[in-house]
């Protein structure tokens, strides 16, 4: 069993060692595909190289455009005020005519159509205290011309004025003087003033006058106050007296007379007994005397007498009192109608004071009230004299002369020459009646979309073509800010040059233009663009031969031009005639110095 074991691992032994003899011999046959491809390939490459220069390099844009003036601009007549109506055509000029300032490009109803440099257009009529831009157009214009307007200030005066004659006669016009409807509306507001100041007079008269009446309705009302209340002090000084009189002790009344007169009666009655009964004594008394009986009688009838006349007295008395007491309630009754009266009269003499009072503040109030209603007249009487006065000024300012609407034009850049005539004669002097052109060459081109980002207003552009032995100077104008305006397709871009000098006409002719768009200043250290490369941390670099090696030096890259890049060597120094590799070559035909 054991030997069977060992038998097997044996030959498996055997087998794996014929298996790995053979894979030796195979494989000391076969060629990887890297040494297949070693073999196979070239040899390696050797560099190019090329010499550093010291050169002025240039980026230019060249293009090519036709040269033709200025573009065409409308001429327009804008309606004049001071005229009824516009007037007819009567000559106009030809095709090609050129203008300069201050030329008369037409004629109208016996009427110019002058020409200045301006950049406003003429919209309005231009008379004396006009003011604004076109004005101090106006103005400049008449100064190049030689007429001197005064200070060029915006302001049509009297000096404008005598410059503006001064013009239109020295080109054998008439100036346009004030018109009738002028001279009309200075005429009424001379009367509207004159007017004015007579209302103005009246109302200061009203004025002065209305201020004493405030004083005399103040005096008026004081006396008038002072007059009631001295009224109310006698009222009630009366009603006072009443008072006290009806306040004194009533007379004595009837039964008091009647209990006077009968206690007088009883006196009277007790004396007429005491002498009856005295004489009665001395009647019967025998030892009397005749005398004494003759006394007792005398005073017995005097005695009779004087009770008589106490009866009577007191009779009276009763009968007084009883008319005392009938007077007394007669004057008690008038005395109480008079009280009543009096205290009447004192609220009525209140009221008087009240009512005097009111109407003296009524009256000072209504005489103030008139007081400020006359300043206020007064008042508007002056600023309407002062507003007709300032109108009556400014149309009197506008009595010289004047410039109407239809009968300047004002062109930006001067002089100009006819380009399309499109009125007629005959025709109203309204609206577009021409298109002018200006005298300054002008050439439409047009730029790649990737250049016209380069082109700015202002560079400088070299006009040639050679066929023609043609060469000018000029500026960029303007240059479009969308593709596909001004007759250009949607890949390029119109720009406009501006011809400064050129020694021959150039409208018509197509020709080159070539704009410089950056230039180094000076020679400078440069290589082909080739030469340069970026290295893995972002740097520029140039690889350099230097005593039969290749280095890699950093620069700094400048101005491309013409596949020439110029470089600055940071570390190192890189000097003109130093070879540079701009690529690599079959090591047959170029090799390594």
């Amino acid at each position: 069993m054991v030997t069977k074991r060992f038998l097997v691992l044996f030959c498996v032994l055997g087998f794996a060692a014929v298996l790995a003899v053979g894979g030796w011999l195979v494989s000391s046959r076969i060629e990887s595909p890297a040494d297949v491809a070693a073999r196979a390939a070239p040899p390696t490459p050797s560099p190019i190289l090329v010499p550093v220069e010291e050169r002025v390099l240039s980026s230019n844009i060249v293009t090519r455009g036709t040269a033709r003036f200025g573009l065409p601009q409308a001429v327009s007549i804008a309606p004049s005020a001071l005229k009824a109506g516009a007037g007819l055509i009567a000559t106009l000029p030809l095709r090609n005519t050129q203008f300069e300032e201050g030329g008369v490009m037409l004629t109208a109803s016996g009427h110019p159509l002058f020409v200045l440099q301006g950049e406003l257009p003429a919209y309005r009529d231009l008379v004396p205290g006009s003011s604004g831009e076109d004005v101090r157009q106006l103005e400049q214009g008449l100064k190049r011309l030689g007429f001197d307007p005064g200070r060029l200030d915006g302001t049509y005066d009297q000096q404008t004025s005598a410059a503006v004659a001064a013009w239109y006669r020295s080109a054998g016009w008439e100036p346009f003087e004030p018109t009738r409807e002028q001279l009309v509306a200075v005429r009424t507001l001379e009367q509207d003033l004159g007017d004015a100041r007579k209302r103005q007079v009246a109302a200061a008269a009203t004025a002065a006058a209305a201020l004493p009446a405030v004083e005399s309705a103040r005096a008026t009302a004081e006396r008038n106050n002072r007059a009631a209340a001295a009224e109310l002090a006698a009222k009630q000084a009366e009603r006072e007296r009443l008072l006290a009189t009806a306040q004194k002790a009533p007379p004595l009344t009837v039964e008091s007379a009647r209990a006077t007169a009968e206690h007088n009666n009883q006196a009277a009655a007790a004396e007429l007994a005491a002498q009856i009964a005295a004489r009665a004594l001395i009647v019967l008394d025998p030892r009397q005397p005749k005398t004494a009986r003759e006394a007792a009688d005398a005073k017995l009838r005097v005695a009779q007498a004087a009770a008589h006349r106490t009866q009577l007295e007191g009779e009276l008395a009763v009968q007084a009192a009883a008319r005392d007491v009938e007077a007394a309630a007669r004057e008690a009754q008038l005395l109480a109608e008079q009280t009543r009266l009096a205290a009447e009269h004192v609220e009525l003499a209140t009221a008087a004071v009240k009512s005097v009072r009111l109407e003296g503040e009524l009256a000072v109030r209504a005489a103030l009230d008139a007081l400020r209603v006359a300043k206020l007249d007064a008042q508007l009487a002056a600023e309407h004299v002062d507003r007709f006065a300032a109108d009556l000024a400014m149309a009197r300012g506008k009595l010289g002369v004047q410039v109407p609407a239809d009968e300047i034009v004002f062109i930006p850049a001067l002089p100009v020459r006819v380009h399309e005539v499109t009125a007629r004669v005959g025709d109203p002097l309204r609206g577009t009646v021409m298109s002018v052109t200006d005298n300054q060459l002008a050439i439409d081109s047009s730029l790649p979309l990737n250049a016209a980002l380069l082109v700015k207003p202002g560079m400088s552009v070299a006009i040639d073509e050679q066929a023609l032995g043609i060469k000018a100077t000029g500026v960029v104008a303007w240059v479009a800010n969308t593709p596909g305006t001004h007759g250009v397709d949607g890949y390029h871009i119109y720009f406009e040059v501006r011809v400064t000098e050129t020694p021959i006409r150039l409208e018509g002719f197509s020709l080159r233009l070539t704009i410089p768009i950056a230039a180094s200043k000076g020679a400078v250290t440069a290589v082909p663009v080739s030469a340069l490369s970026l290295a893995a941390d972002g740097t520029s670099r140039v690889q350099v031969a230097n005593n039969g090696a290749l280095e890699y030096r950093v620069v700094v890259p400048g101005l491309s031009a013409d596949g020439y890049v110029e470089v600055t060597p940071v570390n190192a120094t890189l000097a003109p005639g130093q070879l540079v590799v701009v690529g690599y070559g079959n090591p047959e035909q170029r090799a390594l110095p």
